[in-house]
């Protein structure tokens, strides 16, 4: 029976725990249920919750917003890496590459789930690592949805590493070629040859819910090889865009159409180990990702 004598603190602490502790995302009326309150009760506390980060609607789905998963990487897990998951295994079947999911953080992205293929076991997978902006393709393709007001500490972590700003190679213009483009693709890492894209999952008010991104081989993102899988991430993350954001009772019947990737340019020879650097990509105007070292 629905309760009337709790306040609007234990009301709204009620619906967090209830989304947070959920094995899979709930609808408004299941909520309302477990906690013990009136549907419209309900949906005028998650109101206010989404709102302010603590709850993330997708549809008619309610999972746990960006302010509960910085405060618990098992609700990340549980909710939306959970929902996500189907996705990862296909591109990482359709691909041969491994497939991280990550979100964004105070100042940092976050990978929440990986699927990685046998062959690239020696590949480390970050999983649950914090990376920042000016090193990895992730939090690049998150960070060039976000206005220049919410990048500021994202950038913040890369003027004290010392990574530039400005300039044609500065991170500024990576995050402006990201935003026109859609893909960051990174290559080079440490003293591996490792390469990688990212594009994020964006929300119909241009919020980033989270960012899908391939690691392999260097060499395999490039040439026709490089369109294929950027085609092949653009599916992916437009079939999470739907999941994640489109009513299942009102979704449309026919799809918006996904982005069509032209093929690049064929790349440079690659530098040998001992000297890996950050390099960019001869990549036509259709897709001209950021490039540089060490991004994931």
């Amino acid at each position: 029976m629905p309760r009337s004598a709790s306040s609007a603190v234990d009301k709204a602490l009620d619906l967090i725990e209830a989304v947070a502790r959920a094995d899979r995302p709930l609808r408004l009326g299941e909520l309302a249920q477990a906690v013990g309150l009136h549907r419209a009760t309900a949906y005028r506390v998650l109101v206010d919750l989404v709102a302010r980060g603590w709850v993330q609607r997708a549809g008619e789905h309610y999972l746990p917003g960006s302010v509960a998963l910085q405060v618990s990487r098992a609700a990340a897990t549980r909710s939306l890496a959970a929902l996500c998951r189907p996705v990862l295994e296909g591109l990482a079947e359709r691909t041969g590459m491994m497939v991280n999911l990550q979100v964004l953080e105070a100042d940092r992205s976050r990978v929440i789930d990986v699927v990685r293929p046998a062959r690239l076991e020696m590949i480390s997978d970050l999983r649950n690592e914090a990376l920042p902006v000016h090193r990895f393709a992730g939090p690049l393709a998150l960070v060039a949805q976000l206005d220049e007001q919410a990048r500021a500490p994202y950038l913040a972590v890369a003027q004290a590493a010392g990574h530039p700003l400005d300039g044609s190679g500065g991170l500024l213009a990576d995050l402006a070629r990201v935003r026109d483009t859609g893909f960051a693709v990174e290559h080079g890492r440490n003293d591996k040859v490792i390469g990688s894209m990212s594009r994020a999952v964006v929300a119909p008010g241009g919020t980033p819910l989270c960012a899908v991104t391939l690691v392999g081989p260097d060499a395999e993102f490039a040439g026709p090889r490089l369109s294929d899988l950027a085609q092949a991430l653009a599916d992916a993350t437009t079939a999470l865009a739907a999941t994640l954001t489109l009513p299942a009772a009102s979704a449309p019947a026919t799809a918006e159409p996904e982005p069509t990737v032209t093929a690049p340019a064929a790349a440079a020879p690659a530098d040998g180990p001992e000297d890996v650097r950050a390099k960019r990509a001869d990549l036509t105007p259709a897709i001209r990702p950021a490039v540089g070292r060490n991004r994931r």
